[in-house]
C-alpha cells in the first residue's frame, strides 16, 4: 500500500491492507511513523501485535522504542548519513563541478528486534 511516511498514512494503509487481506500475519512499514499508525489501526480492528500480526518499521526513532509493544525496526545511521551527504556534496562541488556524475554511498543498517515482530 502507498503512504507518505506519516502516522495517518500508515493507519490508512493498514486499514486497506486488512480489508484486502484479512488473514495477513506480518507487515513491514516504510517508516516508524507509518508503523505506529498501522499499530493504531490494528488495535482499532481488534488485532493484537505481535500475536495476530507481526509489525516492523524503518528508521529506529525514539518513538519506536516507546511504543506498546516496542516496535521492531530497521536502524539507519542518520547522523552518518548527514555527514556522508555533506562530504559528497563538497567533493562534487570542489573536485568535479556542476557536470559531475551522481555518486552512490551505501551505509549499513541493522534490525533492532523488539516485541512487535
Amino acid at each position: 500500500m502507498h503512504g507518505d511516511f506519516s502516522h495517518e498514512s500508515g493507519a490508512r494503509a493498514m486499514r486497506a491492507l486488512l480489508e484486502a487481506s484479512p488473514d495477513l500475519d506480518a507487515v513491514f512499514a516504510a517508516s516508524d511513523d507509518m508503523a505506529l499508525g498501522a499499530l493504531r489501526a490494528l488495535r482499532e480492528a481488534g488485532r493484537r501485535v505481535p500475536e495476530d500480526i507481526a509489525l516492523v518499521g524503518y528508521d529506529d526513532t525514539a518513538a519506536a522504542a516507546l511504543a506498546d509493544p516496542p516496535l521492531t525496526t530497521v536502524h539507519q545511521p542518520t547522523e552518518r548519513m548527514g555527514g556522508e551527504m555533506a562530504r559528497v556534496l563538497a567533493d562534487t562541488a570542489i573536485d568535479e563541478g556542476p557536470g559531475a556524475r551522481p555518486r552512490s554511498v551505501v551505509l549499513d543498517t541493522r534490525l533492532v528486534v523488539r516485541a512487535s515482530g
